[in-house]
């Protein structure tokens, strides 16, 4: 952008005014990066490698993490965010040279590379979603870089295991790991690779001239480079994470009790506790779904209708104490904490009774139903001071144990079977009602499933006839933490669905531009920036891909029926079938598989793969425009090619020209208000801006 003023909608105003406030997912990637400069532990759904850039940029140029992030056009103030803008503007901005190098080499036309530069330059979404604090650039960054690496590679493989080409193939592992450091969607760029790889592993498997012992080389250096340098760096990131993010935060009550205990300023850090379960500890127990809460009871009794009006049971996300419960045989009601009596552990496959400390009712379950999920039997608190019937035993079992086992304190993953039904103790995850004070379901679920939820594990233990340990003898292991992330982040992507009025798309809409974003601003007095493509440059790759499928049928068709091509022909055909091929395919697998992802999605998701189409235009119409120019004159084909390409540039400058407002800010009246200087640019209905 240039310094000084610019007429937008016919109002003076400043270039930088949409950098004064933040926007759309800078609430949560901002706030993370405040977090890593504050070693405050959070929980989000993707790796760590793009939160950690964004929060160094921000350290690096001064920030002091203390903006809190909390709602879309706060203005930043005093705060100096400029420089995680700047980073991922940057990161945004590598995309158009990674564009044209990537064309240039597949192709070796200027042309066409400069008309993928073009787009990228002059396309509004890519331009939005470079501009602000979000992971989309530094995904992209990776995502080009790795494609840039890979077909330079390629271009090396007359030289192999030259300098030239160990650098690119190793560059190649570096910019995987950077992928999927980002996001989990980097796997795509992997799958890219790795059917690459496949394919030049297959060549050389042909080439008789080349030893078993050179193609044994070859596989090892793409093993090392392309699998074991990407899973060695990506596992780092993970080490820089966690060695970070040291300091209890928001994010610890998505994890297990064991992973809490390595946090400084959670309760469980430094503590000590007795390491095995006995008959009379009074203990806290944790579900292990994500954000799973403890098992809790209180005097409040199930209303009329909603199965026996007994006392309630139920999972409490809080420190309470109403989520002590005491340990004790089913068949005694002895004081296990009585001098006299000796100390007898709990083992692996005991009956047990769970009674609760604060009102002495035992855990109870029977056969009416769960007030909220059909099927399942409700689960409650029973009896007078420990005395109730049978349908208060529980047999214990450790997941992965033998039977007569100790139970560890905070390792151990438990599960509850109750003896009279077989069903098993769980949190199904639904918010009771008011009644029940909007608490946690806890339900016995008959399907006997292994899942998080009807798993659990002892938190809290308090034993007087036990030693105890610290904690730290039980913290888990690096490798232990790295597993359990991953499962958290898996849980929690599968588990992202739409919110209350939340804009979300499917993924038909994309190529064709359909619906867009809105990054900031409603109303017509707010200060507005939309994300949408610029829709003559996205209109014309979705039309260049059915053109390109067209091309490249009746090419192959050609070459099949023995069809007498010049040179020149030939060397455009390779072109079009395995250059514009790899790009094809690029784009198939960066879009396909949304249709299959059952989480939410948004607009954005479907940038990857719009850089591939990005780069398929480019070379698709230049090949058209040769293939044109080759069955006419040379000065009439001369001309056809340059105002072929011409023509593409200027409309793709003018386009951009009207649509530049979307990008860089929008006032006054909504494009549907016919006073609107936007309103003739709304050629959908479904734009909101």
């Amino acid at each position: 952008m240039v310094q000084g003023e610019r007429c937008i909608l016919g109002k003076q105003l400043p270039v930088h005014l949409s950098f004064l406030f933040f926007s759309w997912d800078e609430t949560h990637f901002g706030k993370m990066g405040s977090y890593y400069i504050n070693r405050t532990f959070f929980f989000d759904v993707h790796p760590p490698l793009g939160k950690m850039l964004i929060g160094l940029a921000g350290y690096l140029s001064g920030y002091n993490g203390t903006f809190p992030f909390q709602k879309p056009g706060d203005r930043y103030g005093h705060h100096n965010y400029i420089g995680m803008r700047g980073f991922c503007a940057f990161l945004g901005s590598c995309l158009v040279p990674f564009a044209y190098l990537i064309v240039l080499e597949l192709s070796k036309s200027l042309s066409a590379a400069l008309l993928a530069a073009s787009i990228l330059i002059f396309d509004t979404g890519c331009i939005t979603l470079s501009q602000y604090i979000l992971l989309d650039p530094i995904l992209m960054f990776f995502l080009m870089g790795a494609v840039l690496s890979m077909v330079k590679y390629n271009s090396c493989a007359v030289r192999p295991f030259s300098a030239p080409w160990w650098f690119w193939l190793s560059l190649t592992g570096v910019n995987l790991a950077g992928a999927i450091g980002v996001k989990f969607v980097g796997l795509f760029v992997v799958l890219l690779v790795g059917l690459n790889t496949v394919y030049d592993l297959w060549e050389l498997l042909g080439d008789l001239s080349l030893s078993l012992v050179t193609l044994g080389k070859h596989l090892l250096a793409r093993v090392f480079c392309l699998i074991l340098l990407p899973l060695v760096l990506y596992t780092a990131q993970f080490a820089v994470h966690f060695a970070v993010l040291n300091k209890s935060g928001p994010g610890d009550g998505f994890f297990s009790s064991a992973f809490q205990s390595r946090l400084i300023g959670n309760n469980l850090h430094n503590v000590s506790v007795p390491e095995h379960l006995a008959y009379g500890s009074v203990i806290t127990m944790k579900n292990l779904r994500m954000a799973g809460g403890y098992l809790h009871s209180h005097w409040h009794l199930y209303p009329e209708g909603v199965g026996a009006r007994q006392q309630q049971v139920t999972a409490y996300l809080h420190k309470d104490l109403n989520n002590l419960w005491v340990i004790k045989k089913h068949d005694s009601n002895t004081d296990h904490l009585d001098p006299s009596c000796s100390v007898e552990f709990v083992r692996h496959g005991d009956v047990i009774r769970l009674e609760h400390k604060e009102t002495s009712r035992n855990l109870h379950s029977h056969q009416h139903e769960a007030p909220m999920t059909r099927k399942h039997f409700q689960v409650t608190g029973y009896g007078i001071n420990g005395t109730g019937d049978a349908n208060d035993f529980w047999r214990i079992e450790v997941v992965g144990r033998k039977s007569g086992k100790r139970i560890k304190v905070l390792r151990s993953q438990i599960r509850l079977t109750h003896l009279a039904t077989g069903c098993i103790l769980g949190s199904s995850g639904k918010t009771l009602p008011k009644w029940g004070w909007e608490q946690v379901e806890v339900t016995c679920t008959p399907y006997v499933k292994e899942t998080p939820n009807a798993l659990w594990n002892v938190e809290d233990h308090i034993n007087p006839k036990l030693p105890n340990i610290s904690l730290d003898v039980l913290k888990p292991s690096f490798p232990e933490i790295l597993l359990e992330s991953h499962m958290v982040m898996i849980r929690g992507n599968s588990g992202l669905k739409p919110k209350e009025n939340e804009v979300t798309s499917k993924p038909w809409h994309w190529p064709i531009n359909y619906q867009g974003l809105r990054f900031s601003g409603v109303n017509e007095t707010d200060y507005r920036v939309y994300l949408l493509g610029n829709p003559v440059v996205w209109w014309l790759n979705l039309v260049t891909i059915g053109l390109y499928l067209l091309m490249a049928t009746c090419t192959i068709v050609a070459i099949k029926r023995g069809a007498q091509l010049t040179v020149e022909f030939k060397e455009l055909s390779e072109v079009l079938l395995h250059s514009g091929g790899k790009i094809m395919l690029g784009w198939l697998l960066h879009y396909l598989p949304f249709f299959m992802m059952g989480r939410v999605l948004y607009f954005h998701h479907y940038f990857p793969a719009m850089l591939f189409s990005s780069m398929l235009t480019g070379i698709t119409w230049d090949t058209l425009l040769k293939f044109c120019a080759g069955c006419l004159s040379c000065s009439m084909g001369k001309r056809v090619y340059t105002y072929g390409m011409l023509a593409l540039m200027l409309l793709i400058v003018y386009s951009f020209y009207l649509f530049h407002p979307l990008s860089y800010g929008m006032v006054g009246p909504m494009a549907s208000d016919p006073n609107s200087p936007m309103a003739g640019l709304r050629w959908l209905e479904s734009w909101e801006f």
